[in-house]
């Protein structure tokens, strides 16, 4: 019986993990260009929007621990592909501090918001939170102030 519900509880966990906006991405991650309310901007593959952090350097994250876990980085195992509307030769990716490979496009680390519940929501443009500002990407690259 301890068996049969630690089985369920595990089970129960994984489905809430995979679920989660910041969950790993599929095989073939792709970053697309949608419409939103604050023009075209960029979204992984899934329909999550992805946010750029002001304090990063080109090609640098700043942002970790109690940062990270409120903007999740878009991290990604395998290559990303450029998907519609997204400008191939501005996409790649940087290495953190613990490894991972995280999704960069223009140079800037690309990062999810924790609040951003479901595809299309964009909660949290233009905050200032962690001695910088998150804003969300356009396809030219340029952050939407």
């Amino acid at each position: 019986m301890r068996l049969l519900v630690f089985l369920a509880a595990a089970t129960a966990a994984t489905l809430v993990v995979t679920a989660s906006p910041m969950a790993a991405e599929q095989a073939a991650p792709t970053l697309t260009v949608h419409s939103s309310g604050f023009g075209q901007v960029l979204f992984d593959g899934r329909g999550f929007v992805l946010y750029a952090f002001t304090k990063d350097s080109r090609g640098l994250s700043a942002c970790s621990g109690t940062c990270a876990k409120a903007w999740p980085p878009y991290v990604v195992k395998g290559a990303v592909r450029a998907g519609a509307g997204v400008k191939a030769p501005l996409l790649g990716t940087v290495r953190r501090s613990n490894g991972s490979r995280q999704v960069t496009y223009a140079g800037r680390p690309l990062y999810f918001y924790i609040g951003d519940k479901k595809p299309g929501q964009i909660r949290c443009q233009n905050v200032s939170e962690f001695g910088g500002l998150w804003l969300v990407v356009r396809a030219s690259g340029k952050l939407v102030r």
